[in-house]
């Protein structure tokens, strides 16, 4: 038995680094002001770090800083991003009303997009293969219609698939649309840049070892990209999202942004060589357990694995000092099979034998061998037949 869980859920979350905490600890009680309060010195400093960490965040991305608007996290600037975008078309009348994006996004965006169609627009959503990637095909056919806006996840969250950005935004701008990027899943772990073409991009800092409650969106300055608030306040953030920044929280986001922008390649390369030995060890002791999604396009910390002959949740009961899960923490509550694999062509039965497993920066050998063990270990036979369900 481990002496404590061994945590490989970091698609989920991710643990705080140990540095991002401590660059936010001065600012819950040495400086605790409102950093909107600029009339006195203490408000002046809180701004200014503020104003700092919005930088840092920015770099990350490639952005200028004036163009980062920060938020609650990526449910929020997922939010703000498709129904902002789509809100100011109405008020600036114009003709496009088609809001385009893929079956394997995360429920919030796929949500935002769908609600959509009770205010005029027209949502569509396109399949993906059976790796998880977009046909660009299917993307080009679309955009024949004329759309506002395309949303595509960077990194997919379930099976850390990689959409090809490029590729995407090439064909979206030729189009005339707006790209969207969900990027909580692929800032910090891949090259993301702005500067690919992106018009929105939605980050959080939860899932680079940052804390949690906080994120951004990127707003595309020149050319403007223009979005409409969702809601009413004191007009902080210029506007585009009122209500009083924590100063804690955003520095820790920073800190964690700097942090990933410098340690990106050396974290990846070290994730990746523990979750090979993972891969490895799991074909060894389980003939017959596959791999779900693109076998190189997908982030290096991610194997989403579907066993022949046992469900995943067997797989957790019988290891219950792992810690992993079976698809999208945002959707726990309802034990039902994952959406996103069902969208890449597994059948209900087979999506309830995958497991996601996350390998993130804290992560050590000795977890990797004990969890190798504990899944190897968890013999949850079901009949074959029910396979082909």
């Amino acid at each position: 038995m481990a002496n404590r869980p061994i945590f490989l859920d970091n698609q989920s979350t991710t643990p705080l680094d140990p540095r991002v905490l401590e660059a936010m600890m001065p600012w819950f009680s040495g400086n605790f002001a409102n950093p909107h309060s600029s009339e006195h010195a203490m408000g002046r400093e809180a701004e200014v770090a503020v104003e700092a960490a919005r930088g840092e965040i920015a770099a990350l991305i490639g952005a200028d800083p004036r163009e980062i608007v920060l938020t609650s996290g990526a449910t929020e600037s997922n939010n703000l991003a498709i129904k902002g975008a789509a809100r100011h078309a109405l008020k600036v009348e114009g003709d496009r009303r088609r809001v385009i994006t893929l079956a394997s996004e995360h429920k919030c965006v796929l949500e935002s997009v769908r609600d959509l169609a009770a205010e005029g627009f027209e949502p569509v959503v396109l399949p993906v293969g059976a790796d998880g990637l977009l046909d660009l095909d299917d993307l080009i056919e679309a955009l024949v219609v004329p759309t506002l806006l395309v949303s595509v996840m960077a990194v997919n969250n379930e099976t850390g698939v990689i959409q090809n950005v490029a590729e995407i935004a090439a064909v979206v701008k030729e189009a005339g649309a707006l790209l969207h990027v969900d990027a909580a899943q692929g800032v910090g772990k891949i090259p993301l840049d702005v500067a690919l073409g992106i018009d929105l991009m939605s980050i959080t800092a939860h899932k680079i070892y940052g804390p949690k409650g906080v994120g951004a969106l990127y707003v595309r300055r020149r050319p403007r990209a223009r979005i409409a608030p969702l809601f009413s306040g004191g007009n902080q953030e210029r506007g585009l999202r009122s209500g009083t920044l924590s100063p804690p929280l955003v520095i820790g986001f920073a800190t964690a942004c700097r942090l990933a922008g410098a340690e990106r390649e050396q974290d990846a390369a070290r994730i990746g060589g523990l979750r090979d030995q993972l891969w490895a060890a799991l074909q060894r002791d389980i003939p017959g357990i596959r791999l779900n999604g693109h076998s190189s396009e997908r982030i290096a910390g991610n194997l989403n694995v579907m066993f022949p002959d046992r469900t995943a949740i067997a797989v957790m009961q019988a290891a219950p000092d792992l810690c992993v899960s079976t698809g999208s923490a945002c959707s726990s509550a309802e034990i039902e099979p994952s959406y996103v694999l069902r969208a890449m062509g597994l059948s209900v039965a087979q999506a309830q034998h995958s497991l996601r497993i996350g390998i993130g920066r804290f992560t050590s050998p000795a977890d990797i061998d004990l969890a190798a063990a504990l899944i190897a270990a968890s013999d949850a036979p079901i009949s074959q037949a029910r396979m082909q369900a």
